[in-house]
């Protein structure tokens, strides 16, 4: 039974978080980072031996998942020296020479450290020298390293294998310098079997056949790149090509699944013809390859000439797919190969750079939906990248964008919201300063002194510099160099029949309300203001505060115009009141940064819930999918937030009050291409009504459901997610195992993904305990594992049945999963929870804490529980009384 919610108050958690909190912030003050240099880059090899170029030859052994290997490394000594240190781990060591069997090596492996260091009797002379080792490493059952998969298909099941590095993998498959800043050639030889397919950074240059069918396949020199860019897929794969300027681009897919690539192999195309002419450097390698792979890990990865996808993200089936999902496809290729520039040719020096790769990347992928698809109206619709970066940067465990990084562990959790959505929003904003031609100027300046080399972040605020013919350093570090969102309050004053406009700045909190304040920051902020519905007034960039003009006395005045600019705004009452009274004649994205930033002022205590509320009365039924699409994620937080809750019920109805409308509008079924915001909207307000217990929604999915299983052409593939969402959370037995038997038929992987999550999200305890112990079992593929827990915990509020199983099972789990289920599952799963005492078992949860990276999700997770239970507290009675008091 939940207890009624309280604020965390222990003094032990507040001791941790507030410890780790602080080690988040020190040093986060702006600052003048350096431009790359190797020696002064962090990391935690010696400088003493750079590798120059690997020729490795691996024989996989698909049975035993043993990885066999011999490696030639060329390497340059920079000082006499008797030892070398390179990463390795889970690897066994043969053999290791130097210089044609000159000298044998010592090794000695920290599985700690994940290092080998190798000692010679007598010194290694500066200069070049060349080492072999012979090694075994270990092909992994979870998405690491070199690791498989096992995948249905209408023959049964078959077995490929994959690669995942990033950050700090490769030293899963061989011995090596695997740091960023140790660029490196890499030449690969593999022995397969000969019915198999392999595929790798570069084209393959010849295939000579050995003993036992098996054969011999070597692969052309990569240029210099760094060691987490190295990729290997290999299995039963077909594969098809198209020319591109020369350059040979592939889609790889397993057997019989080639014909679901033509549109990604047809966006990979104008993709490279787009990123030629904008980075002013041609793609150097003779070809590219989009790997699909049917499990492993969940995303995709920009190895260079050879960038994995986990097969739902990159295949189209129209049978199965909604036309909707071009624009997930799209956009994941756009991201991915805008980092064969940046990431690939231009590389981070370290992770506390990450942001360089992965928000100019998610930045680049929307810039590209927007030239080829203007009408998905990708940075409108994108809308929650942002929020989702905003919110996590206004607690007390957000971290700079350029972060400190002491080792792997951290690295892995580097990899968040900020990262890649702030630094995204931070170039959106940059560019928008400094003009779109300045700005793509300097980015061919920061290109062609970079290539394959590294930098750092100093290095592009120069490139930009240089070509803007405007300040930048100064504004970018201080959104890149500390941690934080700004806040503008601004309000306006009438002098006579004249309008002024006052503008200060503050720093945006979301914390509890018994939390010790957060030190002040400041900013210089790019702000765009002017009438609510039209053009901005001059230029301004804001530093600490401002007067200026603003129109005539009464005008409704818009800070943020456009929503471009990464701040929260908060009104004077006389401003917010003739804005809402200008509401329905503002651009759309001005309304739903409005809408946004009034929720985001309720969460942080400055604005109290009817404020928020009131304002959805100014909403129209027929408004952009965006603005209500933020509408219901907010539902869904209070509907969460208030799951036991005597609230509950009401928000429920009064949620339900303000949606029907909207979807009595647009119908279940409608006209259109299915690829516009209307399927995309009706499919969110199915879900969202499904979820909040709307009797007629229900009864309805039920029945398309039923109709469905008689005559599967009978449900729209823009409604199958929504509705078997629906029907999973309120499923019976029968329903729960029809959604079973829907996913092991499939051999499509977005399919057996719509029904196993369904069937996962079902609120029945015992349907949720048979999808838990489903989980131990090798029917799962090891990639949805996590996803079904948390379907469990959330669609199918059972978080304390989950929880009570991942304890159980932990080790089990932890084998199939990897390092990242101790160190980020668990902490992520918690903050299903709202109170004190569960946040307590994390905080004594010993296997997350191990590593530093460990610790720090631990920190953020323990924060997480903390704001929720001080909403629960502290909005619901507030939102309740006001519903109730507002009854039409």
């Amino acid at each position: 039974m939940n207890k009624p919610a309280t604020r965390v108050r222990t003094a032990p958690l507040r001791r941790l978080a507030t410890v780790i909190g602080l080690l988040l912030v020190m040093g986060t003050g702006v600052q003048a980072e350096q431009t790359y240099s190797f020696d002064g880059t962090p990391g935690k090899l010696p400088k003493t031996v750079i590798p120059l170029g690997y020729a490795i030859e691996l024989t996989p052994d698909f049975a035993s998942l043993a990885l066999p290997g011999v490696e030639t490394v060329d390497i340059e000594v920079r000082e006499a020296t008797r030892q070398l240190t390179l990463n390795a781990i889970n690897t066994t060591f043969t053999e290791a020479t130097i210089d044609d069997g000159a000298q044998r090596a010592e090794v000695v492996t920290d599985a700690a450290a994940q290092t080998a260091t190798l000692t010679f009797a007598k010194p290694l002379a500066a200069g070049r020298h060349r080492l072999r080792i012979a090694f075994t490493a270990q092909i992994n059952k979870f998405g690491t390293g070199l690791f498989s998969v096992d995948y249905p298909t209408p023959g049964g099941i078959k077995r490929l294998i994959s690669s995942k590095l990033e950050p700090a993998d490769a030293r899963r498959i061989f011995p090596c310098w695997d740091e960023p800043s140790f660029k490196a050639s890499f030449a690969l030889t593999v022995v397969i079997p000969r019915n198999l397919l392999a595929v790798g950074n570069m084209p393959v240059t010849s295939e000579q056949p050995v003993a036992d069918d098996l054969k011999k396949v070597a692969f052309a020199p990569t240029p210099k790149m760094s060691s987490y860019l190295f990729v290997l897929t290999v299995g039963e794969l077909e594969r098809i090509t198209a020319d591109a300027g020369g350059v040979t681009i592939g889609v790889v897919t397993t057997d019989g699944k080639s014909g679901q690539g033509r549109f990604a192999l047809d966006s990979a195309v104008k993709l490279l013809a787009y990123y030629n002419d904008y980075f002013g450097v041609t793609y150097p390698l003779p070809k590219l390859d989009l790997i699909a792979v049917p499990g492993g890990f969940g995303g995709a990865m920009e190895n260079w000439g050879g960038i994995t996808f986990f097969e739902s993200r990159l295949l189209f089936d129209p049978a199965s797919n909604a036309e909707t999902a071009r624009r997930g496809i799209f956009a994941i290729i756009a991201h991915e190969m805008a980092h064969m520039w940046f990431g690939d040719l231009v590389t981070m020096a370290w992770w506390d750079n990450l942001w360089l790769n992965e928000g100019f990347a998610s930045w680049m992928a929307t810039k590209a939906s927007e030239q080829f698809y203007p009408q998905w109206q990708s940075w409108l619709n994108g809308y929650g990248a942002k929020q989702f970066a905003m919110a996590l940067d206004a607690r007390r465990t957000s971290h700079p964008v350029q972060q400190p990084i002491a080792d792997h562990s951290e690295a892995v959790t580097a990899f968040d919201a900020i990262t890649y959505n702030k630094g995204q929003a931070l170039i959106r904003m940059l560019e928008t300063y400094l003009g779109e031609q300045p700005f793509r100027d300097g980015i061919r300046k920061y290109m062609a002194a970079h290539a394959y080399s590294n930098s750092t972040t100093a290095d592009l605020w120069r490139a930009l510099e240089s070509s803007g013919g405007k300040t930048v350093t100064g504004i970018a570090a201080s959104f890149t160099e500390q941690d934080g969102v700004p806040l503008v309050v601004a309000e306006t004053a009438c002098d006579g029949a004249a309008q002024r406009l006052t503008l200060r700045q503050d720093r945006f909190v979301i914390a509890p309300a018994n939390d010790p304040p957060l030190p002040a920051h400041d900013w210089q902020i790019p702000v765009a203001v002017g009438p609510a519905h039209g053009k901005p007034f001059d230029e301004l960039l804001l530093k600490g505060s401002a007067d200026i003009a603003a129109g005539t006395c009464g005008d409704a005045i818009k800070v943020n115009l456009g929503d471009a600019g990464y701040f929260r705004v908060e009104y004077g009452p006389k401003n917010r009141a003739a804005l809402l009274n200008a509401f329905p004649q503002m651009q759309v994205a001005d309304r739903l940064n409005v809408v946004t930033d009034s929720w985001a002022l309720v969460q942080a205590g400055r604005a109290e819930p009817p404020s928020y509320l009131a304002l959805l009365d100014a909403l129209d039924a027929g408004d952009h999918r965006a603005v209500w699409d933020q509408v219901i994620s907010t539902f869904a937080a209070l509907n969460r937030l208030s799951r036991g809750r005597a609230e509950r019920p009401v928000i429920q109805a009064y949620a339900q009050a303000k949606l029907r409308p909207v979807f009595d509008r647009i119908g279940w079924d409608g006209g259109g291409s299915g690829d516009d915001d209307t399927a995309l909207l009706r499919a969110s307000l199915i879900s969202a009504l499904g979820d909040l217990g709307d009797a007629a929604v229900v009864a309805e999915a039920k029945r398309r459901f039923a109709a469905f299983l008689d005559d599967p052409g009978s449900l729209p593939t823009t409604l199958r997610d929504a509705v078997t969402h629906v029907v999973g959370i309120t499923a019976d037995r029968k329903t729960y195992d029809q959604l079973l038997a829907l996913a092991r038929r499939s051999t499509a992987t977005n399919e057996r993904l719509r029904y196993y999550l369904a069937a996962a999200s079902a609120r029945d305890a015992e349907l949720a305990r048979a999808t838990l112990a489903l989980t131990l079992t090798s029917e799962l593929p090891d990639t949805i594992v996590t996803g079904m827990i948390n379907a469990v915990a959330g669609a199918g509020e059972q978080p304390q049945l989950a929880w009570d199983f991942v304890q159980a099972n932990f080790d089990t789990l932890l084998a199939k999963q990897g390092p990242n289920f101790r160190d980020q599952f668990v902490p992520n799963f918690m903050t299903n929870f709202t109170d004190q005492a569960h946040a307590a078992e994390l905080a004594a949860f010993a296997p997350s804490q191990s590593t530093s990276g460990g610790r720090l999700m631990v920190a953020r997770a323990l924060q997480a529980i903390a704001i929720s239970a001080d909403l629960t507290a502290r909005v619901l009675p507030t939102a309740d009384a006001w519903i109730r008091a507002h009854k039409p």
